[in-house]
């Protein structure tokens, strides 16, 4: 009787084990690093600027591993030195990279993109960027340097050979199937799990922010840019180190104020007060970055961006920012007072070991990172004849529930005679549930914000861009995207009916809540 009972209880323990395992999702680890790369090419004859500089080309980017060997991922480059402050370009990585020993590696490579600005020479903006380096392993991060190519191989005349070197960091990230997107769970029912860890802390931020110029710089075209304020759309990723320090991400389009295609781009690093119970807090930003284009000069387009900002809870994860500083060029050529106002979202991911007693559950959240290539038809022009466009996409959603989510989308001509085009739009998205077996997801979307350059009539800047469209199921995370839709421009003559054809790479991450 005794080995009966014995056996039944064990039985029964299994089976609650097994049907613990079943609802807590599988915590999977994507194996990442992000990249900070440095190279100076040598610009072709321009008679408007006879004895031009070599143009100071960095990027960032952020690269998965698909195996030991084989990465794939995304960068954005932009001008910092030179003479074509606002050259920006976005474009899609895959390489090689094999240890020789422990610590010497080889990293062999292809980037293509789009992307033009500032005058340059960048025909349609599409173009191709291979090396070849090696590097070195240190304890936390590597070093590598050698040989690239790069050719705006679309009518542009920028090409050439030239020496490069980059930094890369290891960011690897725990992830759950797409599968189980808005699944809520008790976190003690995580104590045994993988995702009994501490949580890291992540806020997105939706922004609005006018420059104010303060100093005598004119545009390129002559004309006098003091006391114009520059209205920008952007947002900012920040990734928290501890409790206090973080790093940011922040990227602005102009939609008012100026001509169309002014942008810039910074990274940097800050400081976090909190008071009153954690509903204010105080933080103090400084940002190095590339920005430029809208006939705003820039010089060689390297910025500083010194910040402090106030927000203040509104609801549980959601705070309200106002900000003030300054953005300038190093020599104060270029000088403007900013401020501006938005919305951020913080997120505490991936965890839930936390002396908190406010956080009980955790959610898993829907994220989705989409590139494509879009076709605008008959994109008209300033004053080019009406041809096609072409601009290769990136986008990135946040579910707010199964059915609803957030989407920012930025994208650069690489086709077209339009090289300097760029987009930075925002917006709602409403899609189904899988449907036909669960292959097939229909979605429409409304997007809008800042676009301008490559002689697009894009007015000051803003557009509108509603689409509809289908995800086609590959794998677990991810999808085959098609869609239509239309896009126009406010005060320009841009108004062109558009398709694209992308990827989408889908996942879920851990959310407290």
């Amino acid at each position: 009787m005794k080995k009966i009972i014995l056996l039944f209880t064990v039985l029964i323990g299994h089976q609650f084990l097994f049907s613990q395992s079943e609802t807590i999702p599988k915590k999977i680890t994507q194996k990442a690093f992000a990249k900070i790369d440095f190279l100076s090419i040598d610009m072709p004859f321009d008679p408007l600027i006879p004895d031009e500089k070599n143009m100071g080309f960095t990027g960032i980017h952020y690269n998965l591993f698909l195996n030991d060997l084989f990465y794939t991922g995304i960068g954005l480059y932009g001008s910092v030195t030179g003479d074509r402050g606002g050259f920006f370009t976005l474009g899609m990585n895959a390489g090689i990279k094999k240890y020789l020993s422990e610590k010497f590696y080889v990293d062999t490579g292809f980037h293509f993109g789009g992307g033009g600005g500032a005058g340059a020479k960048d025909g349609g903006g599409a173009f191709i960027l291979p090396h070849l380096n090696l590097g070195y392993q240190f304890k936390n991060f590597s070093l590598n340097t050698g040989w690239s190519y790069v050719n705006f191989f679309d009518g542009g005349e920028i090409k050439g050979h030239q020496a490069n070197i980059s930094l890369e960091i290891p960011l690897d990230f725990d992830y759950a199937d797409y599968t189980s997107a808005e699944k809520e769970i008790n976190t003690n029912e995580f104590e045994n799990s993988n995702w009994n860890k501490k949580p890291k802390k992540n806020s997105l931020m939706v922004h609005f922010n006018n420059l104010k110029v303060l100093s005598k710089a004119r545009a390129t075209d002559g004309t006098v840019l003091e006391g114009k304020t520059i209205k920008l759309a952007g947002f900012e990723f920040t990734s928290y180190v501890n409790k206090n320090w973080f790093a940011f991400l922040k990227v602005d389009g102009a939609y008012d104020g100026i001509r169309a295609g002014y942008m810039d781009v910074f990274l940097g690093a800050g400081y976090h007060l909190s008071m009153n119970r954690n509903r204010t807090n105080i933080l103090a930003k400084l940002g190095f970055g590339a920005g430029g284009g809208g006939a705003v000069d820039t010089k060689g387009g390297f910025l500083l961006y010194p910040d402090i900002s106030i927000e203040q809870q509104l609801f549980e994860d959601i705070y309200i920012s106002v900000n003030k500083g300054y953005l300038l060029t190093p020599d104060r050529d270029f000088y403007t007072s900013n401020f501006g106002i938005g919305i951020k979202y913080y997120i505490k991911r991936n965890g839930v070991k936390i002396d908190n007693p406010h956080f009980t559950k955790g959610k898993f959240k829907g994220l989705e990172v989409i590139v494509k290539q879009d076709l605008y038809f008959n994109a008209k022009r300033m004053q080019d004849p009406t041809e096609n466009l072409h601009q290769i996409s990136l986008q990135i959603n946040l579910d707010l529930n199964k059915n609803m989510y957030v989407a920012g989308q930025t994208s650069f001509a690489n086709f077209g005679n339009a090289g300097a085009y760029g987009e930075g739009i925002v917006g709602l998205g409403l899609k189904t549930n899988p449907l036909l077996n669960k292959s097939t997801t229909l979605f429409t979307q409304f997007l809008g914000g800042a676009a301008g350059g490559g002689n697009i009539s894009t007015g000051q800047g803003l557009i509108i861009k509603p689409s509809a469209g289908l995800d086609y199921k590959l794998s677990n995370t991810l999808n085959l995207r098609a869609s239509g839709g239309y896009v126009k421009a406010k005060g320009g003559e841009l108004s062109s009916t558009f398709i694209n054809l992308g990827i989408k790479y889908n996942i879920a991450f851990l959310k407290l809540k």
